[in-house]
């Protein structure tokens, strides 16, 4: 078996100590671009390697087109917590493009989209232009999809340059498009296009490598919401009522998907659950009580604003004394706007839910494995 091609290093690069496996990239998108298939098959990819890696999207209550950030974090000692600065930063928006390259510390590596204007002044941080639109250029890709794809070239050079396996990315899009040959072989292409640009035109000056390792075996990459799913439906829920807001309707999509494959009656093939996608946060959270009331074992998921929403009704349930199970994925405060940058408000606001000097049972998961056993830790309570 042939090596894959390498990028030539610098004579300081190659002398120069590496620094393998222990460093987190951020990348720097527009929200709405469909930047999260990209970063998702680069984690993927990482995972699939052997590496203990985490990725965190960051991203304010906004509307579509503006800034959101992902933060991947490679750890060979298998931390998982976000690091106070990211060495790489992957630039592909305008508007935050200058302060994401102001925060870069010292040695620092800085990958952009060679369009945007900004003062790369900093002689402390490494740059490495990608010539985005000459790469899509004359490339068979569908108008409606270009904007969406182009991110694929940050797939393709970061792989050359950190050493991330291609195959792996290909097999993150296999498994990101359920097999479909069609999107996967058009993401890919621009990924190889890219890839090879790289090794042809760029040399390596930095120390960062992604190496493949001997991960813990019995490992999964799976996120919170997902985790708190699987762990309702091992719980025993059997009814469901919500109202979508981000960040917690993946939660529902997961318990739902779920459902559909565990909860069918052996005999008649019949469902033997209900979810419902009620008509606002109330009328989610009234299901739930009703339910409730009624025995069954019922939950609702939403965020800081519907959690004030519901609070009339989770009042009425706990001087009821009826069982409710409520996620509220939080995003950092109580509500809309500037609160939502700011706080942990959403603590304090569900600890008291039920109205005055009333407490709740709250649940604080820390990690994956919390997320999923307080899934059903929560109905047993």
């Amino acid at each position: 078996m042939t090596s894959p091609p390498r990028l030539k290093e610098t004579v300081a690069s190659a002398a120069a100590k590496k620094i393998v496996n222990d460093f987190a990239v951020n990348i720097a998108t527009v929200n709405g671009s469909g930047s999260q298939t990209a970063n998702g098959a680069i984690l993927r990819a990482l995972f699939k390697m052997g590496i203990p890696v985490n990725g965190k999207n960051l991203f304010p209550s906004n509307i579509k087109g503006l800034p959101t950030w992902y933060v991947i974090r490679l750890s060979k000692d298998g931390y998982v917590a976000r690091k106070e600065t990211a060495e790489i930063l992957v630039a592909m928006n305008r508007r935050s493009v200058a302060d994401d390259y102001r925060q870069l510390p010292a040695g620092g590596v800085c990958f952009y989209d060679d369009r945007l204007a900004f003062e790369r002044a900093r002689s402390d941080v490494i740059h490495y232009p990608m010539p985005v639109k000459s790469l899509l250029k004359g490339m068979k890709i569908p108008p409606a999809l270009k904007n969406y794809i182009v991110n694929m070239v940050y797939v393709g050079v970061l792989a050359a340059v950190l050493g991330i396996e291609s195959r792996e990315i290909e097999n993150a899009l296999r498994y990101h498009f359920k097999g479909k040959s069609k999107p996967v072989e058009m993401n890919m292409a621009v990924v190889r296009q890219a890839f090879e640009w790289a090794i042809e035109n760029l040399t390596k000056a930095d120390p960062y490598v992604a190496a493949p390792m001997q991960a813990p075996a019995g490992q999964i990459m799976i996120d919170g919401n997902t985790a708190a799913g699987l762990g309702a439906v091992y719980g025993g829920v059997s009814v469901v009522a919500w109202y979508p807001i981000t960040p917690s309707t993946s939660l529902i999509d997961t318990t739902k998907a779920c459902l559909d494959k565990l909860r069918a009656d052996p005999q008649t093939g019949q469902a033997t659950y209900t979810v419902i996608q009620a008509e606002d946060e109330l009328s989610a959270i009234g299901t739930v009580i009703g339910a409730g009331w009624a025995g069954a074992r019922a939950m609702t998921a939403t965020s800081g604003p519907g959690l004030a929403l519901m609070a009339e009704f989770a009042g009425l349930a706990h001087f009821a004394e009826i069982p409710a199970v409520i996620w509220d994925v939080t995003r950092m405060g109580p509500s809309t706007g500037l609160p939502t940058r700011t706080s942990q408000g959403d603590v304090l606001f569900a600890y008291t839910l039920g109205h005055g000097d009333t407490k709740q049972i709250c649940l604080l998961p820390g990690n994956m494995q919390e997320c999923f056993e307080f899934g059903w830790v929560a109905f047993d309570l």
